[in-house]
C-alpha cells in the first residue's frame, strides 16, 4: 500500500482525488487549510513529518484565484497572495517532501496548474504569472529527480466543475467545464507505475471550453 500526500484535499477537486486514490487501494494523507498554512515552509515540513512511512507521491492541488484588474491597477496584496498560494506553497511542499519521496524509486509528484499558465488572460497578471511559475518549477523538478527513478508532472485544467465555480459563475455553462473525476483519474494514472516514462509533462485537460 502506498502513502499518497494530497494538499488541498478538502476542496472541490480534492474530494474527488482523495476518493480516486482510496479506490485504487492507496493510503491517503490529506492536508488542507486551516489545519495547515502551506504558504509557510515550516507548516509544509510539519505536514510531511506527519506521514507514517515513506512518501510515495505528492499530489499538490492547493491553489487560489484572484485578480480582475489590469497590471497598472493590480495591488501588491493580490500579487503576493497569488504568488504565495500558487507558487510558494508548491515550492515549499516539494522541498519538504523530496527527501522522503526519494528514499525509494518510483516517487511521483503531480501538481495542478491552470490553462492560464500557457494561455494568459487579460486582467489576471498575478494569477497567470504564478501558474506559469508553477510549470517552470515542475519542469525543473523533473530534470532533477528523473535520474532517481522519480517523476514530476503538471496538469493544466481549464475551468473545473466545482460548487465554488458554479456559484462564482452562475450564468456559465458548466457542461463545458472539466469534471473533477476526470482530473482525478488522470492524476491517479500519472502517479502510478504505468506512467514511469512520463516526466516533465505539461498536460492540458480543457474539457469543451
Amino acid at each position: 500500500m502506498r502513502n499518497i500526500l494530497i494538499t488541498g484535499a478538502s476542496g472541490g477537486l480534492g474530494a474527488a482525488v482523495v476518493a480516486a486514490f482510496e479506490a485504487a487501494g492507496d493510503r491517503v494523507a490529506g492536508i488542507s487549510h486551516p489545519e495547515y498554512d502551506l504558504t509557510r515552509p515550516e507548516e509544509c515540513g510539519r505536514a510531511v513529518a506527519g506521514i507514517d512511512g515513506p512518501v510515495h507521491a505528492l499530489i499538490h492541488l492547493m491553489g487560489g484565484f484572484a485578480g480582475g484588474r489590469p497590471v497598472a491597477d493590480t495591488d501588491d496584496g493580490t500579487w503576493r497572495r497569488m504568488m504565495a498560494m500558487n507558487l510558494d506553497a508548491a515550492f515549499y511542499m516539494a522541498r519538504a517532501a523530496l527527501p522522503r519521496l526519494l528514499e525509494q524509486p518510483g516517487g511521483r509528484i503531480v501538481m495542478i496548474g491552470s490553462r492560464n499558465a500557457v494561455r494568459p488572460a487579460a486582467n489576471l497578471a498575478a494569477y497567470n504569472a504564478s501558474k506559469a511559475g508553477l510549470v517552470a518549477l515542475v519542469e525543473t523538478l523533473a530534470k532533477e529527480i528523473g535520474a532517481r527513478g522519480a517523476t514530476a508532472n503538471v496538469i493544466l485544467p481549464s475551468v473545473i466543475d466545482t460548487p465554488g465555480n458554479r456559484a462564482a459563475m452562475p450564468t456559465a455553462d458548466p457542461g463545458t467545464w472539466v469534471p473533477p473525476a476526470a482530473i482525478a483519474e488522470l492524476i491517479v494514472w500519472l502517479a502510478s507505475p504505468a506512467a514511469a516514462q512520463i516526466n516533465g509533462a505539461v498536460v492540458p485537460i480543457y474539457g469543451q471550453s
